[in-house]
């Protein structure tokens, strides 16, 4: 084992996705966690509590996932690249603070280690059923950014592929796992710290009595002041203008929401991440994404030892969504199969997005286990004819 400076791990080491996600956010400089205990997600925490006083970093166990959220919006004012973690319930609980996070604009990362639900659900077995929520669980109209990591390498790879995000767009990033791959131990390699691209803190170079926090003068995003560093400035929840003063008008909310939504929207191209393979002459082509995507391979190699012609689109960031690849596809297809550990969520976009070009398929799983293979290649047959 060997660390870098910092503290960080780096080398080949023998982890679960929990351990090697919360490497990944250490490694992308994450210095301050606030979390409560739950079922399959605590070891990403307990992992980074018991790593932080080598790099200097906070973690505060809060009272409830509400505070959790709310100490990880303070904390990113102050300038520290921050997180939670957490699972099913407390996902539900974040969600106001999450759609906070949203409105003011707030760089930070929500690792959510999916299980069996609704509600207390299957603690300890696993699931996906939370790809919506990730999206939609919020009120209001606003874009985020997920991910959906197959396998301990990837939860490390993406948890700093989700804070460079976070830091790019500044909004807060979903980083969905599923119990899986959480507790799902292989090898994972840690590079070198300077082997890694880290999108630091951009903080803003204007003087304090010209700053405004939410003028974007044609970029993107607004520059970023922190909190104590002599700027004075309002951030808050409601509408506001480029002050961050609350303005309570039609007016100002047709300005602002759709420059946060636009922000996501008009960049999907830096964005979006997937894996592509065989599509140029699918009969059908397979959607799907975290462990689901593991065990399809073995119905997508039996559907195809029965001759249909198989595609695979894998998703790593499912939203945004890849709307614009699945239409294309759509055109030149027999039809889409998405297996997921749900009873349909990610499908929707699918047929959403074939705009009725194509059928999607869903092969639903409620949660508690994986797949079985030879459903996933019946599917495909069928598919195809």
């Amino acid at each position: 084992m060997k660390a870098d400076p910092a503290g960080v791990l780096t080398g080949a080491h023998y982890l679960d996705g929990d351990h090697a996600c919360g490497e990944g956010c250490m490694a992308a400089g994450a210095r301050f966690v606030a979390g409560y205990p739950i079922t399959p997600s605590t070891e990403v925490v307990e992992r980074i509590a018991q790593r932080f006083p080598t790099m200097g970093g906070t973690f505060i166990q809060m009272e409830d996932e509400l505070a959790s959220m709310a100490a990880v919006v303070g904390a990113s004012w102050t300038g520290t690249k921050s997180l939670t973690v957490t699972s099913g319930p407390g996902f539900s609980l974040m969600m106001e603070n999450i759609g906070l996070g949203a409105m003011m604009e707030t760089p930070c990362v929500v690792v959510n280690v999916q299980r069996g639900g609704p509600s207390t659900g299957l603690p300890t077995m696993t699931g996906q059923a939370d790809m919506m929520q990730a999206r939609w669980g919020s009120h209001g109209d606003y874009e985020l950014i997920a991910l959906s990591p197959k396998s301990p390498q990837e939860a490390f790879d993406m948890a700093i592929d989700a804070f460079n995000l976070s830091e790019t767009w500044r909004t807060p990033v979903m980083l969905m796992l599923d119990e899986c791959v959480g507790h799902m131990t292989e090898k994972v390699i840690i590079p070198e710290a300077d082997e890694i691209e880290i999108v630091p803190r951009k903080l803003t170079e204007q003087p304090p009595g010209e700053y405004l926090p939410y003028a974007v003068n044609g970029r993107p995003v607004p520059e970023f002041a922190r909190a104590g560093d002599g700027y004075r400035f309002h951030t808050t929840g409601l509408t506001h203008d480029e002050r961050g003063y609350p303005v309570m008008s039609a007016e100002m909310q047709n300005e602002l929401v759709p420059r946060l939504v636009n922000k996501i929207k008009d960049n999907v191209d830096q964005i979006i991440r997937f894996e592509e393979e065989e599509t140029k002459d699918a009969e059908v082509v397979v959607v799907c994404y975290g462990i689901t995507a593991r065990v399809a391979r073995l119905g997508i190699e039996m559907a195809r030892k029965k001759g249909v012609k198989v595609g695979v689109i894998r998703l790593q960031v499912v939203w945004p969504f890849p709307e614009k690849r699945i239409n294309e596809l759509a055109g030149k297809v027999k039809g889409f199969v998405v297996p997921e550990i749900n009873l349909g969520q990610m499908v929707l976009e699918v047929e959403r997005c074939s705009a009725g070009k194509a059928p999607a398929i869903p092969v639903s799983h409620a949660g508690g286990g994986v797949h079985n293979p030879e459903d996933i290649r019946d599917a495909i047959v069928e598919a195809a004819k």
